[in-house]
């Protein structure tokens, strides 16, 4: 009984120490920078146990160029006013300008990382705010086990009492039914025993009751206050994240009212640039490729400069590439010849809340989650597909290529260009339903025309052709496998794109790289895309890989950063691409190559001597109130403006949609759900029909699509082709064949 109830004193903690600020430590350092640049110098700051620098002394006031934490710092002394600093893995070789000066240095440091390392290790019962240290994990495990052992305690006293207080009962019962008999004393003196041992236990319950709530009320005043604090960094960190998103927006409006006035600023930066900001001359390793580094010739850095490379530059590229270059500005207002409507009724400022409908969807194909309308845009998936020709004239330019390399790099950047419409949208397209289709007649405008059908439900799967009255066609067959992961959404585009261009007969070949909707559960939503693009010319064995570098908060590189090397069949690279997927691309023709040194995991870098770069693509500007029209490009904005004479199946006549672009979204989600409804019925009545004709033994050919066929490629996979025949019928305004889906 002596056993029963084990009681642990609940340990004591330190009191929070009182430790004061170090006065901040300023002064002017040289830090390395790069073998190019050598030492940079920086202006550092010390504080809080924080080394931060900065460029210039103006900086501290809205640029922090990089933090190192002491607590968790390595400093190391070297001769010749040299130290070196390593924390997180990275190492920092700073120089001071005299033998005083880097001793100071040495000493504020150091006092720095001793104040910094002991306020890690405080615990937090005085009530001052703070984070639990590192070391505290060890006595949070050890009240955990004290409070599972005093839970082990009360189990065992619960089941004692049962116990002895059934024994009781019985004692009682039995004592009734001898009352004035012989035996009566005897059973008097059991039931006295029996009620002693339960009163025992009973106080031995009460005592492990006390023991664990003291434990438990010791603690969770400390914990309380841990989960505070966190509750508050998150909170300081959101408002933080928030107010540079403000000023990011606000900045870049600026720049695009008078895009002129910061060209002096940065030029006057580019000789202090360091390896903060070295993305205009260099460019990161591609994965399973050389690493390579361009240099610009006539730039500030240059490895080779001579007057056959200042030939080159002024006329190393053919009349024809010049000429296109030049058209861009032209091409870019064709457009206004043809008015159509520049905006639609704005969207409506319905809350909703996203967890409470995908928390069981963890894990599932995004395709089959039944979803309101308030998650989608009034666009199907066929239109966001047809959004890729929104720079067609990239096409047309390639077309009037002569060379097949130039040709490629017009390619790759219209790869690219098709991205540029999803920066801003992270809503969905709606599902296309079964046979549904999609044009889009821009003959007049752009001399293509567009058919897009929905050929498969699950997988949900598309087949698109266009054809060029200015020399190409493409077409693509793409099966959509999206899943959602908790925190983020991740789409992957199945299938092969496929140019060809009718004068020279070249064939390409490329696929689309992953989307991925991030912040779903909390915070605002955003879009990546990441992944490796690798572009074949079929007919000359040209190739191109582009490599799309996923975004990183805590990355240097420019965000959405793209870049590429076009490769002759011998493997000879002949241009260098370069540029962000939501803004514009370059390339730059290469004129001398070499192999240099620096590079990952043994590999060689090749240093790459080039031309300056000439713009291939550049993004068109959002039209006015974008914001509030879901973020839609000037095409995104015609794509469902109702036309005369399209198919019955014509995403531009689906109801909910349509009630959705409207702003009626309570009527949208109730026609959203027939639509759906009615779909189901139908799969149910196919799947029906082939079972019945499985028993009878009979073949029953599944779907058919109207427009499209299947047929096995060169990689002898299969792939629906455009069959032909859509727009005679549009001519004949024959629609006899197509279903009734809507």
């Amino acid at each position: 009984m002596n056993e029963l109830v084990r009681s642990l004193p609940s340990p004591t903690l330190p009191g929070l120490l009182h430790l004061p600020c170090l006065d901040a430590h300023k002064g002017w350092l040289f830090k390395w920078t790069n073998y190019l640049k050598g030492y940079q110098r920086r202006w550092f700051v010390l504080s809080n146990g924080l080394l931060s620098y900065y460029r210039t002394q103006a900086e501290m006031a809205h640029t922090c160029r990089g933090t190192i934490p002491l607590a968790t710092a390595h400093i190391e002394v070297g001769d010749t006013c040299h130290l070196v600093l390593t924390s997180g893995g990275r190492s920092y070789h700073l120089k001071a300008t005299s033998e005083g000066e880097c001793q100071r240095w040495v000493s504020a440091l150091q006092q720095a990382k001793a104040n910094a390392t002991l306020l890690m290790h405080h615990s937090d019962d005085s009530g001052d705010e703070g984070p639990i240290p590192q070391e505290d994990r060890a006595l949070t495990q050890g009240v955990l086990k004290t409070l599972a052992s005093k839970l082990d305690d009360l189990s065992t006293c619960n089941e004692l009492i049962g116990k002895h207080g059934a024994a009781l009962q019985r004692s009682l019962s039995e004592l009734e039914e001898l009352r004035g008999s012989a035996d009566s004393t005897d059973r008097v003196k059991a039931v006295n025993e029996r009620a002693t041992l339960f009163r025992i236990t009973s106080n031995a319950m009460i005592n492990a009751c006390r023991d664990f709530l003291d434990v438990a009320e010791s603690h969770s005043r400390r914990w309380q206050k841990a989960l505070q604090y966190e509750r508050e960094q998150r909170h300081h960190l959101e408002e933080t994240i928030e107010q540079l998103a403000k000023q990011h927006n606000s900045l870049e409006r600026a720049w695009r009212e008078n895009p002129t006035s910061y060209t002096g600023v940065e030029r006057s930066q580019e000789g202090d640039a360091s390896d903060e900001n070295d993305d205009a001359e260099f460019f990161d390793a591609m994965e399973d490729s050389h690493a390579f580094i361009t240099v610009t010739t006539g730039g500030d850095v240059q490895h080779k400069r001579s007057g056959s490379n200042q030939s080159m530059m002024s006329g190393g590229v053919s009349n024809d590439w010049t000429h296109n270059e030049n058209d861009t500005s032209g091409t870019n207002h064709m457009q206004l010849r043809r008015t159509r409507r520049s905006r639609i009724p704005d969207k409506p400022n319905y809350s909703l809340n996203l967890w409470s409908i995908m928390k069981n969807c963890i894990g599932k194909d995004l395709s089959k989650i039944p979803m309101p309308v308030n998650f989608n845009e009034p666009l199907s998936m066929l239109q966001r597909l047809t959004e890729d020709l929104e720079y067609s004239e990239l096409l047309d330019r390639a077309a009037r290529c002569d060379s097949s390399l130039e040709q490629m790099c017009l390619v790759a950047a219209f790869s690219v260009s098709s991205y540029s419409t999803t920066v801003h949208r992270t809503a969905k397209p709606f599902n296309p339903l079964l046979g549904e289709t999609f044009e889009l007649d821009r003959l007049d405008e752009y001399g293509y025309r567009s058919i897009c059908e929905q050929v498969s439900h699950h997988p949900p799967a598309a087949a698109h052709h266009v054809t060029s009255q200015r020399g190409w066609t493409l077409w693509q067959h793409i099966t959509i496998d999206s899943k959602f992961r908790g925190k983020y959404i991740s789409v992957v585009p199945l299938g092969n794109i496929h140019l060809q261009f009718h004068s020279s007969g070249n064939h390409y070949v490329w696929s689309k790289v992953t989307s991925t909707v991030h912040n779903i559960i909390v915070g605002k939503l955003w879009i990546d895309q990441s992944g490796d693009i690798d572009i074949v010319n079929t007919t000359t064995k040209d190739t191109c890989r582009l490599k799309f570098s996923p975004y990183s908060y805590f990355s240097r590189e420019v965000p959405r950063k793209v870049t590429g090397v076009v490769e002759d069949r011998e493997g000879t690279a002949h241009y260098i691409l370069s540029g962000t997927w939501d803004d514009k691309m370059e390339s730059a023709k290469i004129v001398d190559s070499s192999q240099g040194c620096g590079g990952s995991e043994g590999k060689q870098k090749t240093v790459y001597q080039t031309l300056q770069p000439k713009l291939l693509w550049k993004k068109y500007p959002l039209p006015d109130n974008a914001e509030n029209m879901h973020f839609f490009s000037s095409l995104a904005l015609t794509l469902n403006e109702p036309e005369d004479g399209v198919a019955p199946t014509d995403s531009r006549l689906r109801p909910d949609q349509r009630l959705m672009e409207a702003g009626l979204w309570d009527e949208a989600n109730v026609q959203k759900q027939r639509l759906e409804e009615c779909q189901r019925l139908e799969r149910k009545r196919r799947e029906a029909q082939a079972n019945q004709a499985l028993e009878e033994g009979q073949d029953l050919e599944g779907y058919q699509p109207l427009w499209f066929e299947k047929r096995t490629d060169d990689s002898r996979e299969g792939t629906y082709v455009y069959r032909g025949g859509y727009w005679e019928a549009k001519d004949r305004q024959d629609w006899s064949q197509c279903p009734v889906i809507f």
